[in-house]
C-alpha cells in the first residue's frame, strides 16, 4: 500500500478547504488538499456573488487576517454595491458579483503555485485514528483514498461541503451527486461516523440558470452597480478595484399570481413537500415553494437576474431555488416578467448531504473527542461561501499551530463576526444551516467592515499570514487614523458669519460659539466630505482612513458604551472552568444544564452562559463553586505541601 505523509492535510477544495490548506501552507506547515475533482476548485455552485449582509464583514475579516478571499474576489469582480447604505455604519455590508469561472481559475493557480502545499485529486474514504497513550484520547493521523493511497498525517480539516454522501432532488427524480452534477463522496461518513463523529442530515438548493439571448430586459428593473467602491482587500488596489466594478448590470423582478398559481398546483410535485427530502434546509434563503408555504399572504416576492461572468451568458436566478420536476420550472419561469421565451441552461435541484453537530468542537475548531480532527465550512453545518472561508481560515490555522505544538488561535465574540460565528456553533449548536447576520452579535459597532484591520490584523502577523509589508501598511493606517482623529477633536471652527451662513445654506444649526471639527461631524447631517469648506488645512489621506476616522468619531459616544459592555464580558471569558469537571456533583444544577454543561464542556462561565438551557441560577451556582473550589483547592495544595493528606469533603458547593 503506498504511504505518504504531511503535517496539515485538508479534504475538500471549496472555499473552507482553499483557506485551510493556504493558511497551513503559508505558516510553514507541510500541506496536502484532497478535492473530488481539480477542475472545481472553488467552485460557486449557487449564486455567482461574494459578500451581503453580515458576510461581506466576514470577507473583510478573512482578509485582516491573511486569507485568501477577498483578493480574489477583488480581482474577479464584475459589479459591487454596498448594501444597507440607508441604515447606520454598522450594518453597511459589501457585495461583489463574481466571474465564477475566473474565481475558479485564479483560486486553482494560486493553490498550485503556494510553496509546502501539494494539491491532489483524490477522494478521502476512510479516516485513520488511533488511540494515544499519552493522553488517552483517541488522535487522527491520516486518511486513505478511494485509490488504496494512505496519506500520514498530523492533523487532519474535514471541508467536504455538500458532497458528504449527498443525493440530489428533482421532482420525484433523486440520485447520489455533488453540486453541478460533480461526484458525491459516499464513503467517508461511514468512517466519520465509525470514529465517533455524529452527523445529521441538512439540505440546501440553487435555482435554475438561463440564457441571457432569451430574456426581454426590457421588461426588468436594471440595476447598476457603484462606481467608486471600496475593495475587500486592504491589498487591492484602490483605482483597479473601481475600473473592474461597473462591468454589468444585474436586474431585479417579480413573482406574481401565476407563478405562485403553477408553483401552489403542483406543491405535491416538489421533492421537499411529496417527503423525498428529510434533511433540514436553511431558513434565511428557502425554497420558493416555502415561501409560499410560510408567506401565504404575499403577492409577490423579490427575484434578480445575476450574470454568472463576462465570457458566458448564463444568468443566474436568485430567489427562485426549488426542487420542482423540470416541466414545472419551465412552466414557472416562464411566468415571469421578461422570461414567457427563457431558455433553461441548467435546472434547478436541492441538494441533500451529511454534516457535523459543531457541539463537538471546541472553539479552535478541533474535534473534543478526536485530537488533530478539524471541522471546517458545511461540514460544521453552515450555509454560505463566506461563513465557509472564515471557517476554513481558522481550522488551517489552528491545524497548523497544533503540529508545531502552539496553543490555538481563538477568537472572541467582541473582536470579529468570524469569533461570533464559531462560537455561535460550537456553544449553541445549529439545528439549521447557520447563516451569519448582522444581528447575531451584541458588539455591532464594533464590528463594522471598516475597522476590520485594526482588529484582527494583529492576530494575522502573529500567525505568519500577513507579511511584514502588508503589516508595515497596516500599522501606518492605524497611525494615521488616530492621528485624524486627534486632529478633528482639536481644530476648532469659529462662530463667525462665513461659518454659519455656510451652515445656515445646508440646513444646519448656526454656531453661537467656536466648536471643534469633532462636534460638527457627530451631527447626523454632516460627515466628513462635506465638512471640506470648513477644514481647509485637512491633510489629503486614504479614502479608508478618512472613514474610519469618521466612524469613530461619529459613533463614539456607542462605541465607548460596547467597548465597556465587551469588557464587563471579558470578565466572565476569563474566569475558566476546569476541564474535567463532573457537573452531576455540583448541587444546584438544574438536570438541563447538567447535560448541556456535560456535552458542551465550556472553557468559561462566559461561554457557559451562551449555552441554550443554561439559565442565570445555574451560572451563579458555577460561579460559587469556582469561587469556593478554587479556595479548597488552595488549602487541599498547603496541606499537600505541608506532608498532610487533603481532607475530602462531602457535597460540592
Amino acid at each position: 500500500m503506498d504511504r505518504k505523509q504531511t503535517s496539515v492535510l485538508v479534504i475538500g477544495a471549496g472555499h473552507a478547504g482553499i483557506e485551510a490548506a493556504l493558511a497551513a501552507s503559508r505558516m510553514g506547515v507541510e500541506t496536502v488538499l484532497l478535492t473530488l475533482n481539480l477542475d472545481a476548485v472553488g467552485n460557486m455552485p449557487c449564486n455567482p456573488s461574494i459578500g451581503g449582509t453580515g458576510k461581506g464583514h466576514l470577507v473583510f475579516e478573512i482578509d485582516a487576517l491573511g486569507g485568501e478571499m477577498g483578493r480574489a474576489a477583488d480581482a474577479v469582480t464584475i459589479q459591487s454595491r454596498t448594501l444597507n447604505l440607508g441604515k447606520g455604519a454598522a450594518v453597511h455590508s459589501k457585495r461583489v458579483q463574481a466571474d465564477r469561472f475566473r474565481y475558479r481559475e485564479r483560486m486553482k493557480h494560486t493553490l498550485e503555485t503556494a510553496p509546502r502545499l501539494r494539491l491532489l485529486q483524490a477522494e478521502a474514504t476512510r479516516l485513520l485514528t488511533r488511540d494515544d497513550p499519552e493522553t488517552g484520547r483517541r488522535r487522527v493521523v491520516g486518511v486513505e483514498t478511494s485509490l488504496g493511497e494512505t496519506i500520514l498525517a498530523q492533523a487532519v480539516v474535514v471541508a467536504t461541503g455538500t458532497f458528504l454522501d449527498s443525493r440530489v432532488f428533482v421532482g420525484h427524480k433523486n440520485y447520489a451527486a455533488g453540486p453541478d452534477g460533480m461526484t458525491a463522496a459516499a464513503s467517508l461518513s461511514a468512517s466519520l461516523s465509525a470514529a465517533g463523529v455524529r452527523l445529521r442530515r441538512f439540505k440546501t438548493g440553487t435555482p435554475a440558470r438561463i440564457n441571457r439571448r432569451s430574456i426581454d430586459f426590457s421588461q426588468l428593473e436594471e440595476q447598476k452597480g457603484e462606481e467608486t467602491p471600496t475593495p475587500f482587500s486592504f491589498e487591492t488596489d484602490m483605482e483597479a478595484a473601481r475600473a473592474s466594478a461597473g462591468r454589468v448590470s444585474c436586474y431585479v423582478l417579480y413573482t406574481n399570481a401565476e407563478t405562485h398559481r403553477v408553483i401552489r398546483e403542483h406543491l405535491a410535485d416538489s421533492a421537499l413537500y411529496a417527503g423525498d427530502i428529510t434533511g433540514t434546509g436553511p431558513r434565511y434563503c428557502p425554497s420558493i415553494e416555502t415561501k409560499l408555504v410560510r408567506f401565504a399572504d404575499k403577492e409577490r416576492h423579490q427575484l434578480f437576474l445575476e450574470p454568472c461572468g463576462l465570457y458566458t451568458d448564463e444568468m443566474y436566478l436568485q430567489g427562485l431555488s426549488t426542487s420542482m420536476p423540470v416541466d414545472v420550472q419551465e412552466q414557472m419561469i416562464r411566468t415571469l416578467p421578461g422570461l414567457a421565451h427563457a431558455e433553461i441552461m441548467r435546472y434547478a435541484y436541492a441538494i441533500e448531504y451529511d454534516c457535523a453537530d459543531p457541539i463537538q468542537m471546541d472553539a479552535s475548531l478541533m474535534f473534543k473527542s478526536i485530537e488533530g480532527l478539524f471541522g471546517a465550512g458545511q461540514f460544521n453545518g453552515t450555509s454560505g461561501y463566506e461563513e465557509a472561508a472564515a471557517q476554513g481560515l481558522i481550522a488551517g490555522i489552528n491545524a497548523a499551530r497544533f503540529c508545531l505544538g502552539r496553543p490555538p488561535v481563538i477568537l472572541p465574540r467582541a473582536s470579529s463576526y468570524i469569533g461570533t460565528l464559531i462560537d455561535d456553533l460550537v456553544t449553541k449548536g445549529t439545528d439549521e444551516p447557520y447563516r451569519i447576520m448582522t444581528s447575531r452579535s451584541e458588539y455591532r459597532l464594533l464590528l463594522r467592515q471598516d475597522n476590520a484591520d485594526l482588529r484582527l490584523s494583529e492576530i494575522g502577523h502573529e500567525a505568519g499570514l500577513l507579511g511584514e509589508e502588508r503589516y508595515a501598511a497596516f500599522r501606518l493606517r492605524k497611525e494615521e487614523i488616530e492621528r485624524e482623529i486627534e486632529r478633528l477633536e482639536s481644530v476648532r471652527v469659529p462662530a463667525d458669519e462665513t461659518t454659519n451662513r455656510f451652515l445656515a445654506a445646508h440646513g444646519s444649526t448656526p454656531l453661537s460659539a467656536g466648536v471643534r471639527l469633532a462636534e460638527l461631524l457627530r451631527r447626523p447631517e454632516w460627515d466628513y466630505a462635506s465638512l471640506a469648506p470648513l477644514d481647509p488645512a485637512r491633510p489629503a489621506l486614504p479614502a479608508r482612513v478618512r472613514t474610519t476616522a469618521e466612524m469613530q468619531i461619529k459613533y463614539e459616544g456607542y462605541i465607548r458604551r460596547q467597548i465597556a459592555e465587551a469588557k464587563r464580558n471579558e470578565k466572565l471569558e476569563n474566569k475558566k472552568i476546569p476541564p474535567d469537571i463532573d457537573y452531576k456533583k455540583l448541587t444546584g444544577l438544574r438536570l438541563e444544564a447538567i447535560q448541556k454543561l456535560s456535552e458542551i464542556r465550556p472553557v468559561s462561565i462566559g461561554q457557559a452562559a451562551r449555552i441554550s438551557g443554561v439559565n442565570p441560577a445555574d451560572v451563579s451556582v458555577l460561579l460559587i463553586w469556582l469561587s469556593q473550589g478554587a479556595g479548597r483547592r488552595e488549602e487541599e495544595k498547603e496541606r499537600e505541601d505541608a506532608g498532610d493528606e487533603p481532607r475530602h469533603e462531602s457535597g460540592t458547593l
